[in-house]
């Protein structure tokens, strides 16, 4: 596909954008004011927003481009590039893309890394990607940059790494409603029992190719990943929104521990810490939103990397850390080869930027 210059530095993409949740509204209104990006096209789900101009869907002035649910309106736009951010993938749809020659990247886990992605996955992407000559990257904030960008970044220094842990802290009634609290995320409920199965095997398909992927890119290859889950109770009533209360005795933080392991010791470890009060009863550090890498080797650091509220709602402001690594990628992704590229493969990515 050819794509315009307006200047020396960075062709124009023509870029679709799929699915606006929180992060594709925030990864359309980036589209919209970036100097080297045009829209051409927008997918969406919901019956609602069919037919809705872009602008009007994340905050902006109309844009002349509708949303539609229609594959093949976003075919018929040749788009150079879709940011593909939907709940849950379809195949058919990601390979008609890349088959159409369409470069795709996501915030999708299941393509970080082909080495660890589903058999059948990974064999119907490669080659609906060498049928069009298209690339597909997989990027996002958590997997994503602080798993794969920071570690390589901080381990630059280094000649020996003993273990990198990230630990990441999320309040969580900050960034989710009160149903995604209680009902999907299971705070409130009694701490009996093991931990959530379900939830384990998610964090481990989510954060596995990940670190396996920087494992091998720092020349130190992961026997095996390993993931444990466990509970903190409310030591009081908490009140997350007018009359929705975790009771205390209930579950009021999650600490989920995904560890990637080389000779029966963690090597790399992601460990989520999430929470609705600090008022618990374990003794665990509850930062405020944001992340902590402990590197210990023969150059240790202690990086801090906090998120502060910014003048917009939170979960909007979370979003962006999501979208934006994708937008900011997205030219390299359109030159590189055919293929699944993971981090390793491109180049670093250097956004282009506005100012106030």
């Amino acid at each position: 596909m050819t794509m315009r210059t307006d200047n020396d530095s960075q062709p124009t993409l023509r870029i679709a954008q799929w699915a606006t949740g929180k992060v594709g509204q925030r990864s359309l209104k980036a589209v919209i004011n970036h100097p080297a990006m045009e829209l051409v096209g927008l997918k969406v789900h919901s019956d609602a927003k069919v037919g809705k101009d872009a602008g009007e869907l994340c905050g902006l002035p109309p844009q002349g481009v509708v949303a539609t649910q229609s594959i093949d309106d976003i075919l018929a736009a040749k788009p150079d590039c879709v940011l593909y951010m939907q709940e849950g993938v379809v195949i058919e749809d990601i390979c008609a893309l890349l088959r159409a020659g369409i470069n795709i990247v996501t915030t999708r886990g299941e393509f970080f890394n082909p080495d660890y992605m589903d058999a059948e996955l990974r064999e119907q992407t490669l080659a609906a990607c060498r049928a069009g000559n298209a690339t597909l990257h997989a990027t996002g904030s958590s997997p994503g940059f602080i798993t794969e960008a920071i570690p390589l970044v901080l381990t630059s220094v280094a000649r020996r790494l003993d273990c990198l842990t990230i630990d990441e802290f999320a309040d969580i009634p900050a960034s989710c409603s009160p149903e995604m609290v209680f009902d999907v995320m299971g705070y409130g409920r009694p701490a009996s029992g093991d931990f959530d199965a379900g939830l384990l095997h998610h964090m481990a398909q989510c954060f596995e190719q990940s670190l396996c992927l920087t494992a091998k890119a720092l020349g130190l290859e992961l026997d095996k990943v390993e993931a444990a889950g466990e509970y903190a109770c409310a030591s009081e009533d908490v009140e997350i929104a007018p009359g929705a209360i975790i009771k205390a005795g209930t579950v009021a933080a999650q600490r989920i521990t995904v560890a990637g392991m080389r000779n029966g010791a963690p090597l790399i470890q992601f460990r989520a810490n999430w929470y609705c009060s600090h008022n618990i009863d374990k003794d665990w550090e509850l930062a405020a939103s944001g992340w902590r890498v402990n590197v210990e080797g023969d150059t240790p650091l202690d990086v801090t990397l906090k998120m502060p509220l910014g003048d917009e709602p939170v979960a909007e402001q979370m979003g962006g850390y999501t979208a934006h690594r994708a937008v900011n990628v997205a030219h390299a992704v359109c030159a590189a080869p055919a293929g699944i590229a993971t981090i390793v493969d491109l180049p670093q990515v250097i956004a282009t930027l506005s100012s106030q």
